[in-house]
C-alpha cells in the first residue's frame, strides 16, 4: 500500500481541489453526529467530477479506501472512515439548473438543502424531504442516507424524489443512473435476474420507511422499471460517489396551517397518528413534554402531534375528526416557525436528560446518545411498539424520550447509554440486539431515515433473511469489487461496539464538556435573520474549524492525543480558537449547550501557562487595571491624545481606540452630594446597587448617569459599591483565569453581603457575573448569591418598579442585541420595556463582530467586519430617518460608531433618560 505522504503528493499533483493530510484536517473529520470515531489518512476537497474521478482512481491504485462526506451530520457513523475523506461540501455545492415547468433541479452533492429550497421557492416549489438539519445537510448526504424528514407523509423519501444520478465508482469509472439498465455496472443486471425471487419475497412487506440495508434494491425488479437511481439511494457511500443529481420538486402549499394536538402521553399520541392519515396531512410529527424547554404556545397535554395541513379548511376538518385532549390551530407563519423550532431542536434537547446535571464525564451519566436514532414500524403498530420499547428501556435501566415522524411510524430517541465502561458498553450491545429483535417482530426497519452505518448494520440479519444479506453483499461487490468504498458499513460491517468516540478520552470534567458536542451541526447554518447568534466566525469564513462543532472536535482530538499530539500547546487548536469571538452564542443556540467561549478560556489558560503571552492579552486582558491607573494618574487627556497618534503594540492597526471619558462614573457619583440622590425625601422601597463596570466607569459613563436618572424617576434608590469591583471578564476572555480568580475574590470581599438587586448595565459584564463567577468559585456561596442578584436594566425596572410608566418615545429602533444578553441573560424584559416606551421594531440578531477584545486583536479585523456586515450594518442602512439606534453593549456601540455612517448608538437607559 502506498504511504500517506506519497499518496498526498500524488493527489496534489493531479487534482485541482485541496488535498490536506495535516493533523487539523484529519481531526475535523474523525467523527460525524454519531457515537463513532475513525481517523482518516487525509482529506480531499474536489473541485468537480473530474477531481472525484482522479481521486478515486489514485486511491484505488494505492489501495486506500474512500469515504464521501457532505455536512457530516450522519448519526450512525457512515460519514467517518480510515481512508481518504472526500469533502464534497466545500466546492461541489452548486445548484446547476432549475426547470420550473418540469419541476426538476440539477444539483451537486455538496449543495445544502436550504439553498435549494430558497432558490426554488419563488417558483412556488420545494424539495419534499426536509430533515431537521435542513440548514446544513447536503443533497449528497440525503441521497446517501435516503433521508426523509417531516414531510415524507406527503412527499416521500429522498429516493422518491430523485430522477437521475451521476456517480463515479472506486477506480474512477463514471455512470449515469436513471430507469433502465443503460448506466449499470457490469454484472448488475445478471445479479438481479438471478435473484428475482429473493427480491420479491425477501424484501416484501415493506412500508415507506423501510430503508435499512440496501432497502431500495427491489426497485431493480422489472415490474418496477429497473430504477437504478432509486436503488442507489440509501447506499451510504458504499457503492460510488454522487457527483450530480436531477431531483424532483413539489408544489409548495400557499398557506399551510399547523394543527397541534395534545394527548395524555406519547402512547396515546402514537395510537392516534395513523388515524389522521386519511385527512391528507403534509406532516404528522410527535414529541413528548420531556423535550420541550418551554411549553409556550402548546395546547394542554403530556405529548403532542404536530400536524401540518395544506390549508385552513383541511385543518378545521382534521380538528373535527381528531380525538385529542386539547388543540391549537396556528395560521401565523411566525407562530408556526416558533413551534416547529421546538421539534427541530429535539435532536439536541433529547441529548440532555432531565433530572440531573447537564454535563458528565465523557460518555456516561445524564447525557443521552444516538445509536438507536430512527427505528421505524408500520404506523398502525407504533403505539404498541412504543410501549414495549419503554419496557425494554426500563428492563435495562436506561432512559430516553421518543419523538419523530409518528405518521410514518419512525421514532427518534437518544438513550443514556454508558459508552465508556466495559459494563456499560456490554449493556449497549445487549440492548441493541434485543431492540433489533423487537423492531423486526413489529415488521419494522432498523433505520427509518438516517441509515444503518456502524450503529445497526451488524444487526441487519435480524431484520432480513440470510438470502437478502447475501444479495446485499453481491450488490456491493458488483459496484465495488475492490471493497474501497466506505468499508465496514452496511456489508461486512464493523461491530456496533467498536470505534466508540468516548474510549479515547481521559475521564476528566473538561473531556466530558467537549464530548457533549454530538455533531448535529446547527452551528454550520448560514441562515440569515432571526434572533440566533451561533456561529459568527463560521458564517464569516465558511470553514469547519471555525464552527462550534469544529472547535469541539479539535479539542476532542487534542485530548485523545492521536491526531493532535502536542496537547494543550497545540497550534492547530490555538488557530481554530483564535477566531472564536467569545460571543457565547453556542451556549444558548447549540441544542446541547456547547460553550466554546468557556473552552477557549480554559485552553488559553493552559496553552500559555509558564510562557509570555501575546501582547494583546496584557493590553486588552488587563484593561480594567490600565484604565484605573490612567485615571488615578489623571492622565486621561494625554492618553487620548497619544492613542490618536501612536498605535498601541499588540493591537489591530485598522482600529481606532475609543477615547476615555474625562470624568469616570464613580467620580461623578461621589460629586453629586447626598442631597441630590433620590430626588425625593421619601425613602425608596428598594435600593439598587449600580455596578460600575469597566465600560460604564471609564469609557461610557453617560450610560451610568442616565441609568441613575431613570431609576430615581422610577422611585428606586441607587447605591454604588464602596470598594473596587470587577467582573473579571477581560481576564476570562484572554484565558488569564488565575488573575480572574484574584480579581473576583477581591470583588467578593469588597461587595460583602448583597442587600438587593445588582444592576449591571454592560451585558457582557452581567453575563460574566452570572456564569463565570460561580463557575470559577463553585464552592463559595458568596459567588452564587452575587450571581443570583445580577439584573439587567430592564429586568430591574420590571421587577422592582413594576408600576412605573416609562416615557413614550414612539420611534422605530434599530441596532444590536448583545450576544451575551442573547446567550445568558435573555432579552424578554427589554422587549417589554421597549414596547411600553413606544419603541417599535426589531434589533439585529447575529453578532456585531467587535466582541470585546476580539475586534481589536491583530488579524481579526476582516472577520470582525464580516460579522457586522451580515445583519447589523445592513439593518442600519435600511433604517428609516428618525430611527433610534440602540445597543446596550459598549462593543456594539463602538462597532456601530466605527463602521456605520452617521449612526450613534445609545444604551436603552440613555434613550429613556432623554425623554424624561
Amino acid at each position: 500500500m502506498t504511504s500517506p505522504g506519497e499518496l498526498e503528493r500524488t493527489l496534489r499533483a493531479n487534482l485541482r481541489g485541496e488535498v490536506d493530510f495535516g493533523a487539523a484536517a484529519r481531526a475535523l473529520t474523525t467523527m460525524d453526529a454519531s457515537n463513532y470515531r475513525r481517523v482518516p489518512v487525509g482529506v480531499v476537497a474536489p473541485r468537480d467530477a473530474d477531481d472525484v474521478a482522479a481521486a478515486l482512481a489514485l486511491c484505488a491504485e494505492a489501495g486506500v479506501p474512500v469515504v464521501p462526506r457532505g455536512g457530516g451530520t450522519s448519526t450512525a457513523g457512515q460519514a467517518t472512515g480510515t481512508g481518504v475523506v472526500l469533502d464534497l461540501n466545500r466546492h461541489m455545492d452548486a445548484l446547476l439548473a432549475v426547470d420550473p415547468a418540469a419541476r426538476t433541479a440539477v444539483v451537486q452533492p455538496g449543495l445544502v438543502l436550504d439553498r435549494l429550497r430558497d432558490a426554488v421557492r419563488p417558483h412556488g416549489l420545494t424539495f419534499g424531504p426536509d430533515p431537521s438539519t435542513h440548514s446544513r445537510c447536503t443533497l449528497g448526504g440525503m441521497i446517501g442516507n435516503n433521508a426523509c424528514g417531516a414531510h415524507s407523509v406527503a412527499w416521500g423519501t429522498t429516493a422518491d424524489n430523485v430522477a437521475e444520478l451521476a456517480v463515479t465508482a472506486y477506480g474512477g469509472t463514471a455512470h449515469r443512473l436513471a430507469r433502465g439498465w443503460a448506466g449499470a455496472p457490469a454484472g448488475l443486471r445478471e445479479l438481479v435476474e438471478g435473484n428475482l425471487a429473493v427480491l420479491r419475497t425477501g424484501m416484501s412487506g415493506g412500508f415507506s420507511r423501510r430503508i435499512s440495508g440496501y432497502g431500495g434494491l427491489d426497485a431493480l425488479l422489472p415490474e418496477r422499471g429497473a430504477d437504478l437511481a432509486r436503488a442507489f439511494c440509501g447506499s451510504e457511500g458504499t457503492l460510488a460517489v454522487v457527483t450530480e443529481a436531477v431531483v424532483r420538486l413539489v408544489e409548495l402549499p400557499a398557506a399551510p396551517v399547523l394543527v397541534v394536538l395534545g394527548y395524555a402521553d406519547e402512547g396515546a399520541a402514537a395510537d392516534a397518528a395513523a388515524g389522521l392519515l386519511p385527512h391528507g396531512p403534509l406532516t404528522v410529527e410527535g414529541m413528548a413534554e420531556d423535550l420541550v424547554r418551554s411549553p409556550a404556545g402548546l395546547p394542554r397535554g403530556g405529548a403532542w402531534l404536530f400536524v401540518e395541513m395544506p390549508d385552513e379548511g383541511a385543518a378545521r376538518a382534521l380538528l373535527r375528526g381528531a380525538d385529542a385532549l386539547d388543540a391549537a390551530l396556528v395560521t401565523d407563519p411566525a407562530g408556526q416557525r416558533a413551534l416547529w423550532r421546538l421539534r427541530e431542536d429535539a435532536a439536541g434537547t433529547a441529548t440532555r436528560m432531565p433530572g440531573g446535571p447537564s454535563r458528565t464525564e465523557s460518555g456516561g451519566g445524564t447525557m443521552a446518545w444516538p445509536g438507536w436514532e430512527d427505528c421505524a414500524v408500520p404506523p398502525a403498530r407504533l403505539g404498541g411498539y412504543l410501549r414495549e420499547f419503554r419496557a425494554l428501556l426500563a428492563a435495562h435501566g436506561l432512559r430516553g424520550t421518543p419523538y419523530g415522524h409518528f405518521g410514518e411510524g419512525c421514532v427518534h430517541v437518544r438513550i443514556d447509554f454508558d459508552l465508556v465502561t466495559r459494563e456499560g458498553v456490554a449493556r449497549f450491545r445487549t440492548f441493541s440486539e434485543e431492540l433489533a429483535d423487537l423492531v423486526a417482530a413489529h415488521g419494522g426497519s432498523l433505520s427509518g431515515e438516517h441509515g444503518d452505518g456502524q450503529a445497526r448494520a451488524e444487526l441487519l440479519g435480524r431484520m432480513y433473511g440470510p438470502e437478502v444479506i447475501a444479495l446485499f453483499a453481491a450488490y456491493k461487490d458488483v459496484w465495488d469489487p475492490a471493497g474501497g468504498m466506505n468499508p465496514g458499513i452496511l456489508v461486512r460491517p464493523a461491530r456496533l461496539d467498536e470505534n466508540l468516540r468516548f474510549a479515547v478520552l481521559p475521564r476528566t470534567p473538561f473531556a466530558g464538556e467537549v464530548a457533549t458536542c454530538v455533531g448535529v451541526a446547527k452551528c454550520r447554518s448560514t441562515e440569515v435573520g432571526g434572533a440566533g447568534v451561533m456561529c459568527p466566525s463560521y458564517r464569516a469564513t465558511g470553514e469547519e474549524r471555525h464552527s462550534t462543532r469544529g472547535r469541539a472536535r479539535l479539542l476532542h482530538e487534542m485530548l485523545a492525543g492521536e491526531t493532535i499530539t502536542d496537547g494543550w500547546r497545540s497550534p492547530e487548536v490555538a488557530e481554530a480558537l483564535d477566531l472564536c469571538l467569545g460571543c457565547k452564542g453556542c451556549r444558548s443556540d447549540c441544542p446541547v449547550g456547547v460553550d466554546v467561549a468557556a473552552y477557549k478560556a480554559e485552553f488559553l489558560y493552559r496553552h500559555w501557562a509558564g510562557r509570555l503571552r501575546p501582547v494583546s492579552h496584557y493590553v486588552l486582558g488587563g484593561l480594567p487595571g490600565w484604565l484605573r491607573l490612567i485615571t488615578a494618574l489623571r492622565a486621561t487627556r494625554a492618553v487620548n491624545a497619544a492613542a490618536r497618534r501612536i498605535p498601541l503594540p499588540g493591537l489591530a492597526r485598522e482600529r481606532a481606540l475609543p477615547p476615555l471619558a474625562p470624568v469616570p462614573f464613580t467620580r461623578w457619583w461621589r460629586g453629586r452630594g447626598p442631597g441630590v440622590r433620590g430626588g425625593s425625601t421619601v425613602t425608596p422601597a428598594v435600593t439598587v446597587t449600580l455596578w460600575p463596570d469597566t465600560f460604564s466607569e471609564y469609557l461610557a459613563p453617560e450610560a451610568g448617569r442616565a441609568a441613575v436618572r431613570v431609576l430615581e424617576a422610577a422611585g428606586l434608590g441607587v447605591a454604588v459599591p464602596a470598594g473596587r469591583v470587577c467582573c473579571g471578564l477581560t481576564y476570562v476572555s484572554t484565558g488569564r483565569l488565575d488573575r480572574a480568580r484574584t480579581v473576583l475574590r477581591r470583588t467578593l470581599d469588597a461587595v460583602g453581603e448583597v442587600p438587593g438587586p445588582v444592576l449591571v448595565l454592560e451585558p457582557s459584564c452581567a453575563a460574566a457575573l452570572r456564569t463565570d463567577l460561580p463557575a470559577l468559585f463553585p464552592d463559595d456561596p458568596r459567588a452564587h448569591r452575587l450571581a443570583a442578584a445580577v439584573r439587567t436594566f430592564a429586568e430591574t425596572l420590571e421587577e422592582y418598579a413594576p408600576h412605573w410608566t416609562p416615557p413614550r418615545l414612539d420611534r422605530p429602533v434599530a441596532g444590536q442585541t448583545h450576544c451575551h444578553q442573547h446567550a445568558v441573560l435573555g432579552d424578554a424584559a427589554d422587549r417589554r420595556l421597549r414596547e411600553r416606551a413606544g419603541l417599535s421594531g426589531e434589533l439585529s440578531g447575529g453578532c456585531c463582530g467587535l466582541a470585546g477584545n476580539f475586534g481589536f486583536e491583530p488579524g481579526h479585523h476582516a472577520v470582525s467586519v464580516a460579522c457586522a456586515e451580515e445583519q447589523l450594518l445592513p439593518s442600519l442602512r435600511a433604517a428609516a430617518p428618525g430611527t433610534a439606534v440602540l445597543a446596550d453593549g459598549f462593543s456594539c456601540r463602538t462597532q456601530i460608531a466605527q463602521l456605520s455612517e452617521g449612526h450613534r448608538a445609545r444604551h436603552l437607559a440613555e434613550l429613556l433618560a432623554e425623554a424624561l
